[in-house]
């Protein structure tokens, strides 16, 4: 062989190897969301069932009004609020009876002082139902289902006219209340929270109450399902709803963020990178492994909420929690905050007839779905740390292990700045810290835990050491 022949087959040896060591890096590099469901998860969202959230909804339209001020009214008068409220309470108790008192049912009762669209001091109760976890190091976590079951007509203070809020939120209230009925016939490591609030209409009044508390005594929020409007309105004629997408909504700068923090999301890009963000993309990744993308998806929308308005979360967004609402890919607002009435030929009011239970049913089990598998996967690691002291092109991780014993692992996830999900995973097994071969100004990291069957948590974003 000639010296000439010889050097050209000496690279083109170093070009393959390099060519195979490419090649073996990138088979490590996995879409995230490609495991396996869990069976017992997707043997209990077939449990859900449209009829059973058309009876909810049927049943809390039929209080006439549930109004927040109507809360004078007695419950035995079966309309009012208060009469909303003790039903809400007896299904949660029938489920718990019906799971061995598995179930806490409880109230969460104050007196809202006036403020707007409150003129006299108002009784407000949000009823809930605790499904505790079974494994003592991490019953402490909680995960939280919500809707509100107010309503309200044309007139934000009318407290005796009908305010049927079949779809806002009779909807979101029967995803809680459906939630509850299924996912308490089964057991998970972490507590799981079905919860139902009052007051929204006025003002958020109940879920901030409820918030406060559970922030004033320490309580383990790691993520929040505020349901709202999701009934999926099926207005005859309607050619542009979409019966197959909800959308989530997440804020990606955290409301409690300081001075300090916002100077960090700006210097590290950031700005998409919240908890609650981490929240919709699990929500996201949670559909891809139980649901079929033709049947119902997630639609996730990168704002804190539809354009100028609000919702039950952002009470939660603002003690410091992650939480996302949930709402139909198209509103009709004909069907919300109207006196029942036919106008010119045009049915306005919030009537049942205009909720699509089968839509519904796909909300909830997409709740379940994401309540089940965060209640049923490890902790997420603490302190995770991006290393930048000295500059390198190569990134490391370092993070404290995940509290709670359950976890067997951990893996990286990394994506492009401009990309809105995470794209790629590495696999890293039962260690606290990994290098990788890429440059951390060139795409945002991630470390999640994940248990021996493949229950992941949710992701952290790693914060700069210096």
């Amino acid at each position: 062989m000639s010296a000439r022949t010889g050097t050209l087959a000496g690279i083109a040896g170093v070009m393959i190897a390099a060519l195979l060591a490419v090649a073996s890096a990138r088979s490590q590099e996995t879409i995230p969301n490609a495991t396996g469901a869990d069976p017992q998860i997707a043997a209990a969202l077939t449990e859900v069932s449209p009829d059973r959230v058309q009876q909810t909804v049927l049943t809390l339209a039929g209080f006439s009004t549930r109004q927040t001020l109507s809360s004078s009214m007695p419950a035995a008068s079966r309309k009012g609020i208060a009469a909303a409220a003790e039903w809400i309470k007896s299904q949660f108790q029938q489920y718990s009876s019906d799971c061995g008192n598995c179930l806490e049912v409880k109230t969460d009762e104050f007196i809202q002082q006036p403020g707007p669209r409150i003129p006299q001091p108002t009784k407000i109760t949000n009823v809930y139902a605790v499904l505790r976890g079974t494994n003592a190091a991490n019953a402490g976590r909680i995960y939280v289902v919500s809707g509100h079951y107010d309503s309200r007509n044309s007139d934000a203070v009318d407290a005796t006219g009908a305010a049927p809020g079949a779809n806002d939120d009779g909807s979101g209230t029967s995803v809680s209340l459906e939630c509850a009925r299924v996912l308490s016939k089964h057991r998970f490591p972490a507590t799981i929270i079905f919860l139902t609030v009052a007051g929204e209409e006025e003002g958020l009044y109940g879920s901030a109450h409820f918030a406060k508390m559970a922030k004033a005594d320490g309580w383990d929020l790691e993520a929040v399902l505020n349901n709202d409007i999701v009934g999926g309105d099926r207005t005859p004629g309607d050619t542009l709803q979409d019966p197959h997408v909800v959308r989530v909504f997440s804020e990606g700068i955290p409301s409690t963020a300081g001075e300090e923090q916002l100077r960090q999301i700006r210097s590290t890009g950031g700005e998409s990178d919240s908890p609650s963000r981490e929240l919709a993309r699990y929500v996201a990744q949670v559909a891809k492994e139980y649901l079929q993308p033709g049947d119902f998806r997630p639609m996730l929308i990168f704002r804190g909420d539809r354009y100028l308005r609000g919702g039950d979360h952002m009470s939660f967004n603002e003690q410091g929690y992650a939480a996302v609402r949930f709402t139909e890919f198209r509103e009709n607002y004909n069907h919300q905050h109207q006196n029942v009435r036919t106008e010119n030929g045009i049915e306005y009011g919030d009537l049942p007839k205009f909720v699509d239970y089968d839509y519904t049913a796909n909300v909830a089990r997409l709740n379940a779905a994401t309540l089940s598998t965060l209640a049923s996967a490890p902790a997420p690691p603490v302190d995770v740390r991006l290393l930048t002291k000295a500059l390198q092109n190569d990134s490391t991780l370092e993070w404290q292990p995940s509290p709670g014993g359950l976890a067997t692992g951990y893996e990286i996830l990394w994506r492009d700045t401009t990309a809105p999900d995470w794209e790629h995973m590495q696999a890293v097994g039962d260690v606290t810290r990994a290098a990788l071969p890429r440059s951390k100004d060139n795409v945002i990291f991630a470390v999640r835990a994940l248990d021996a069957k493949g229950h992941r948590s949710l992701a952290i974003v790693p914060q700069p050491e210096r």
